[in-house]
C-alpha cells in the first residue's frame, strides 16, 4: 500500500534524550503530517472542539444575569418582569448547548475517523518505508523492537492524536475564554485564582517531570522486552533441546524487571498528580469565596473591564469559573503524560520513517528483448525469454547489451562496520555457463561475496561488473531480478504451496509452478501433502519439514529462470538420500547458467568448473577439483578431513 510520506521536521525526529521535554519539533510534524492527510477535516474538528470549549464557559456570564435579575425581583419584587427577562436568556442558552452537542456529537465522529485513518497511513508509510531500508538496517535492529513501532509506538500516537491534543485545544480554549470573562467581572478576584493556578502548574512541572524520563524509557524498555519475547520465541527449540529454560526465565525477568520498573515509577507519578491538582482546586474554591466574601463586606472598589461593582451576581458565577477554570488547567495536566508518551512513540515511529533508505542511483533497467540472426537486439512488451540490459546513454540514445551473466569482482575490498575489513583483495571470474564454487570455513567470506553481488551491501573498493557493466549503474531490482537465489535459510510465507511457489515470480501460471517443483524434485512430497499445491502453509512452514521446505524454496527460485543462480548451503538441510533426487533437477536447474555455489558438503561442489577456497577474507586457492586435490593445499585437507584434524 502506498502512502504519502509524512513531512520531515527537526534532526531524525529523534525521541527525547536526556532530561524529557516536550520535543516542539515532533509535535509540528505531527500535526502536519493531520493536515497533510486531512486538509479538509482538520480545520472542522478545530472548528468544532472551538466551538464547544466557548459554549463550556458561556454559563457564567448566564448565571451573573440570572442572579442579577434575582436581586432585582427581590428588591422590587416584580416577578413578572423577571421571568420575561430570564426566560429569553434560557432559551438562548438552550439553543447555544443543543449547537455545542451537535458539534461534539461531529467532533467525536470525524475525529475518530480521522484518527484511524491518520494511524492507517502512518502504518502504511512505516512498512513502505520499510521495504525500501538496507538489509543492514535488519541486521542490526531486533525484529521484536520493530515490531513494537507498530503496535505500541502507534497505540501511543493513538492516544495523543486522539485524546491529549483535542483535550489540550478544547481546555486551552476554555481557560482563555474563562479568564476573559473573569477579567470582565474582577481583576481582583482573577488574581487570586491565577495565583492558584500558578500553584497547580509548578506542582504539575515538579511531579510531570519525574514521569515524563520514566515514559520514555517505558517505551523504550517495552521495545526491547518484545523483541527478546521475539527472539525466544524464534529459539525454542533450541533451548529445549540444550534446557535452556530456568536461564531464559531468568533473562526475561531481567527485561521484564526493567520494564515493569519504569513503568511503575512513571504511573506511580502521574496518578498522583490528578489528586494533589484537584485538593489544590477545592482550596482554590474556599479562598476565592473567602476573598470574595471579604471585598464585600469591606467595601473594597472592583477593578474590571465590565466597570461592574463587587456584589453577589458577580462572586457566585466567578465562584463556578473558578472550578471551570482550574478543573481545565487538571485536565492540560492531566495530559503531559500522554502527550510525552505520544512523544516518545512519535519519535520512535519517526527514527524508523528518517531512516536512510537503500540508496540506488543506477540507471541500466533489464527488458525482455528479441534477439535477431544477425544479433540485432529489438525491446519486446512481451517475455521473451531473452533478457538484455537497456543502457540510456546523455546524448539520449540506447545502447542494449545482451544478459549473458558474466560476473566478475576485480580486487574488491569489503568490510560490514567502517575499520573491520571482511573481504581483502577478492577477484573473481565467473563466465556465462559457469559454475563457481566457493568452500572455506565459516566466516571466510563465502556468503559475504553473494551479498554483494546482490548489491545487499556495497564494496568499499574495487570493482563489480556484469556483462561489462559496472554493477552500480544497474537499477537494483533490475539486477536482483537477473539473479536466483537459495538460501541455507528458508523463509516460507502464510499462503499455499502455489503461492510460495509463485513467489519467485508472480505472473507465472500453475502449470510453470508445477514445471518448477518437478525441476526442484518438490512435486512428489507437495502431491501427497493435504490438498496437494493448495495446502496452505503457515509459521514459516512449521508443517513441513527443513528439507521439504528446503525444496519448496528451490523450486521458487527455479519458476524465476534468472540467467545467474547462487546457491548458499542449498542442499544442507536435505539428507544424503533426498539430495541425490534434487542434485539432478539441479543440474537440470544449473544448465546454461552462471552458478555461484557456497557448500560445506564438497560433494556438491566437486563438478564445479572452478572452486575458490577462502580463507580469513581472501582466495587462497583457486582451480578445479582435481587441480586443488593434485596440489594438496587447503582444499586437499578440507576433502580428506585433514583440515578438521589439524
Amino acid at each position: 500500500m502506498s502512502s504519502k510520506m509524512p513531512p520531515k521536521a527537526g534532526p531524525r525526529g529523534a525521541m527525547p534524550q536526556g532530561k524529557p521535554k516536550l520535543d516542539i519539533g515532533i509535535l509540528k510534524r505531527i500535526i502536519k503530517s493531520l493536515v497533510g492527510f486531512y486538509p479538509k477535516l482538520v480545520p472542522v474538528v478545530i472548528f468544532c472542539i472551538i466551538f464547544s470549549a466557548v459554549t463550556a464557559a458561556m454559563p457564567a456570564l448566564f448565571t451573573q444575569n440570572v442572579v442579577a435579575l434575582i436581586e432585582k425581583w427581590y428588591v422590587t419584587r416584580d416577578w413578572a418582569g423577571a421571568k420575561a427577562e430570564i426566560l429569553p436568556k434560557i432559551l438562548l442558552l438552550v439553543g447555544m448547548y443543543l449547537l455545542a452537542i451537535i458539534s461534539s456529537l461531529a467532533f467525536t465522529q470525524i475525529g475518530a475517523y480521522l484518527t484511524q485513518g491518520f494511524l492507517f497511513k502512518m502504518r502504511g508509510a512505516m512498512f513502505e518505508k520499510m521495504q525500501s531500508l538496507p538489509i543492514r538496517y535488519f541486521d542490526r535492529n531486533k525484529h521484536g523492537d520493530i515490531m513494537s513501532r507498530y503496535t505500541n509506538d502507534i497505540d501511543t500516537l493513538r492516544q495523543l492524536v486522539s485524546q491529549a491534543i483535542p483535550t489540550l485545544l478544547q481546555a486551552g480554549v476554555v481557560v482563555i475564554s474563562v479568564l476573559g470573562i473573569m477579567l470582565w467581572f474582577s481583576v481582583w478576584m482573577t488574581l487570586v485564582v491565577v495565583g492558584g493556578v500558578i500553584a497547580i502548574m509548578f506542582v504539575s512541572g515538579k511531579i510531570g517531570g519525574g514521569s515524563a524520563k520514566f515514559f520514555v524509557r517505558q517505551q523504550a524498555s517495552l521495545g526491547r522486552a518484545e523483541g527478546f519475547v521475539q527472539e525466544m520465541m524464534n529459539g525454542q527449540r533450541v533451548i529445549k533441546v540444550f534446557n535452556h529454560e530456568e536461564q531464559s526465565k531468568k533473562d526475561f525477568d531481567e527485561v521484564n524487571n526493567a520494564l515493569y520498573n519504569d513503568s511503575f515509577r512513571a504511573h506511580a507519578f502521574a496518578n498522583s498528580l490528578g489528586p494533589i491538582i484537584f485538593n489544590i482546586g477545592n482550596l482554590l474554591y474556599v479562598l476565592v469565596a473567602v476573598v470574595g466574601g471579604l471585598l464585600l463586606l469591606s467595601g473594597v472598589k472592583n477593578v474590571s473591564i465590565s466597570g461592574m461593582a463587587f456584589s453577589v451576581s458577580l462572586i457566585v458565577p466567578f465562584l463556578g469559573m473558578t472550578k471551570q477554570f482550574t478543573g481545565n488547567v487538571n485536565q492540560v495536566a492531566q495530559q503531559f503524560n500522554t502527550v510525552v508518551m505520544g512523544m516518545a512513540g512519535a519519535g520512535r515511529v519517526f527514527n524508523l520513517l528518517d531512516e536512510e533508505g537503500e540508496v540506488d542511483d543506477g540507471y541500466v533497467t533489464l527488458v525482455n528483448v528479441n534477439i535477431a540472426q544477425d544479433g540485432t537486439i529489438t525491446e519486446s512488451d512481451k517475455r521473451t525469454g531473452k533478457w538484455a540490459w537497456k543502457h540510456p546513454h546523455k546524448d539520449g540514445t540506447l545502447n542494449y547489451t545482451e544478459l549473458k551473466g558474466d560476473v566478475r569482482l576485480n580486487q574488491v575490498d569489503f568490510g560490514y562496520i567502517e575499520g573491520k575489513q571482511v573481504l581483502y583483495d577478492v577477484s573473481v571470474y565467473a563466465e556465462p555457463g559457469q559454475k563457481v564454487a566457493f568452500v572455506g570455513a565459516t566466516g571466510a567470506g563465502k556468503t559475504t561475496i553473494t551479498n554483494l553481488i546482490n548489491r545487499f551491501y556495497d564494496i568499499a573498493d574495487g570493482k563489480i561488473r556484469y556483462d561489462g557493466i559496472n554493477i552500480n549503474k544497474i537499477k537494483k531490482s533490475d539486477l536482483r531480478r537477473s539473479l536466483g537465489i537459495v538460501l541455507q535459510e528458508t523463509n516460507l510465507f502464510t499462503g499455499t504451496v502455489m503461492d510460495n511457489i509463485r513467489y519467485g515470480r508472480l505472473e507465472a501460471t500453475d502449470e510453470e509452478c508445477i514445471a518448477a517443483a518437478k525441476l526442484a524434485g518438490a512435486d512428489g512430497f507437495i502431491t501427497r501433502l493435504p490438498h496437494g499445491y493448495n495446502t496452505e502453509l503457515t509459521n514459516n512452514g512449521s508443517n513441513l519439514s527443513q528439507g521439504q521446505r528446503q525444496l519448496i524454496a528451490i523450486a521458487r527460485a527455479a519458476v524465476a529462470d534468472p540467467p545467474v543462480m547462487i546457491l548458499d548451503e542449498a542442499t544442507s538441510s536435505i539428507d544424503t538420500r533426498t539430495e541425490a533426487i534434487v542434485q539432478a533437477g539441479m543440474d537440470k536447474l544449473m544448465e546454461n547458467r552462471t552458478v555461484f555455489v557456497i557448500a560445506h558438503r564438497l560433494s556438491t561442489v566437486m563438478n564445479s568448473d572452478v572452486i575458490m577456497v577462502l580463507d580469513k577474507g581472501r582466495i587462497i586457492e583457486r582451480g578445479s577439483h582435481e587441480d586443488l586435490i593434485a596440489a594438496k593445499g587447503t582444499y586437499y585437507k578440507l576433502y580428506t578431513g585433514a583440515f578438521e584434524e589439524e
